[in-house]
């Protein structure tokens, strides 16, 4: 198993590939990548998720395909806008689907977007549901705050800074899923 590659996930808290949180976690996903994981990013706009708790919902498909590929991946990254002091009800609603079976003792990268100034709520909230389901987010996070100038019109970072912060995270959670994983 060592031999193989780590496979790792990316869920954004908003819908589409195109949203500032989505181009995080992609960037997340491409680094990883270029390091030899396997990566995936679920696009909610293409596989949504529905309401826990909706008619139907525990038997949907894109639940079980969720679930299933959760239950593959050994590594994720996340990244949530921050609405109203906390993740988006999106993210929510995503981890809403995540149990213990599925994400414990796997490793978590977590990030958030803002429209102001940076701060760490949206990230601690993540990490408070992330501890109930037995997952194992790094110490290393990254909080991207005037999201609207964070990227150029090709979708990457553009202060230089914040892409080091990014290397550190992606680098932190494949050393750590390497070391779970064995």
């Amino acid at each position: 198993m060592g031999n193989e590659p780590l496979k790792v996930l990316g869920l954004a808290g908003e819908y589409h590939a195109s949203s500032k949180s989505g181009m995080l976690v992609n960037a997340a996903l491409n680094l990883a990548k270029s390091q030899g994981a396997e990566v995936v990013f679920w696009d909610l706009s293409e596989q949504p998720l529905p309401l826990v708790g909706e008619e139907g919902c525990w038997t949907h498909p894109n639940v079980q395909a969720f679930q299933a590929l959760l239950s593959e991946c050994d590594a994720f990254f996340l990244s949530s806008p921050e609405y109203h002091g906390t993740m988006s009800g999106v993210m929510k609603n995503t981890m809403d689907w995540m149990y213990d079976k599925h994400v414990g003792g796997k490793v978590f990268g977590l990030m958030s977007t803002l429209g102001g100034v940076t701060n760490s709520n949206t990230l601690n909230h993540m990490r408070i549901a992330l501890r109930w389901l037995h997952g194992w987010p790094v110490p290393e996070q990254l909080a991207v705050g005037h999201v609207k100038e964070a990227f150029d019109e090709d979708g990457h970072l553009v202060d230089d800074s914040l892409k080091q912060r990014l290397e550190s995270l992606v680098n932190s959670v494949l050393k750590a899923a390497e070391k779970l994983r064995a």
